[in-house]
């Protein structure tokens, strides 16, 4: 009896480590570098140039994406050739205010690494003071954390896409007047005010989204403004699901507008009508952001590239 109690305590410390082997393998480590770029990026679709403070020098920066329970190992560079600090706050990370998040002098570096503990969708920005200067001037962008699983109530989408909102202040802008949210021009999507909606701007110069009827695309948009909440509305449909904060655990069934508060982000599902070719206008339905450039088209067609809203396609450049 003692042998067959020893031989069944003995699988079952098999079964255990083989499952912590099994779990710590399908954790990765994610490398990222960014670098720190206080240069000229074109702001509008007339190609008007703004000096901008930026990481890899567009704006927004870069989408990261990993998996939930994941290592990111982070540089920061910051060229000498720069006048300011910057810094990296992910607000996927949870560590140190003053050590990880510290700002970066010219012509140093910094490096940290941090677990992506929670899936959602998580902006991340410059935090180096003034910090509202140089989220005003582009220095923002977002990091996915996918859950491990997809399940019935947070499906894999068919489609993918990125929409980060943010706010034109004129160069030169204080930043007592960015604090009293003064002066501010234009509503900008992904960089650019109008930047997929032809409609309202023919001189467009981002692809609309697209896709497929009836498939389930999924919006991940970002709230980048530095004062102003925002009020996300798909014209003629309605999101079917939309999940706070990007994250499985935090679901809402049809949802005509959500909103969005500064510095957050949500994964918005939206399926459209199978069987005939529709179209959306994904907007912030504050008319002061919308009518200065808040204004996204979404084209559901059979004629929809396979490649769009897919892999490296779900930020339109």
């Amino acid at each position: 009896m003692n042998k067959v109690r020893t031989s069944v305590l003995s699988c079952a410390a098999v079964a255990v480590a083989m499952t912590a082997s099994v779990t710590a393998a399908q954790a990765k480590t994610v490398k990222v570098t960014m670098t720190a770029m206080e240069t000229e990026v074109v702001i509008n679709n007339n190609g008007d140039k703004y000096p901008a403070w930026t990481f890899d020098g567009g704006i927004p920066g870069k989408v990261v994406r990993v998996t939930e329970g994941d290592e990111v190992d982070f540089t920061l560079i910051n060229p000498k050739t720069n006048k300011n600090a910057h810094s990296m706050d992910f607000h996927a990370a949870e560590v140190h205010v003053l050590d990880e998040f510290a700002p970066v002098k010219p012509g140093e570096s910094k490096h940290f690494v941090f677990k992506a503990k929670r899936a959602g969708a998580y902006m991340y920005h410059c935090g180096a003071s003034a910090m509202v200067e140089h989220i005003a001037r582009g220095m923002y962008g977002l990091i996915i954390v996918d859950p491990k699983k997809y399940t019935k109530a947070f499906p894999k989408p068919d489609r993918e896409y990125v929409l980060i909102q943010s706010q034109l202040f004129p160069a030169g802008t204080s930043v007592a007047d960015l604090l009293e949210n003064k002066g501010w021009t234009n509503a900008l999507i992904n960089g650019k005010p109008f930047n997929y909606d032809p409609v309202h701007d023919p001189k467009a110069s981002g692809t609309v989204l697209q896709s497929k009827p009836g498939e389930r695309v999924r919006i991940y948009y970002v709230n980048a403004n530095i004062n102003m909440p925002i009020a996300a509305h798909p014209i003629a449909g309605i999101w079917d699901r939309v999940y706070a904060n990007g994250s499985p655990k935090n679901v809402l069934y049809d949802m005509q507008t959500y909103g969005l508060p500064v510095a957050s982000a949500a994964a918005m599902d939206i399926v459209s009508p199978s069987g005939k070719a529709t179209a959306n206008a994904i907007v912030d339905h504050t008319m002061s952001a919308a009518l200065r450039g808040a204004i996204t088209v979404l084209i559901n067609s059979k004629d929809a590239p396979d490649d769009a809203g897919k892999g490296d396609n779900i930020l339109p450049r």
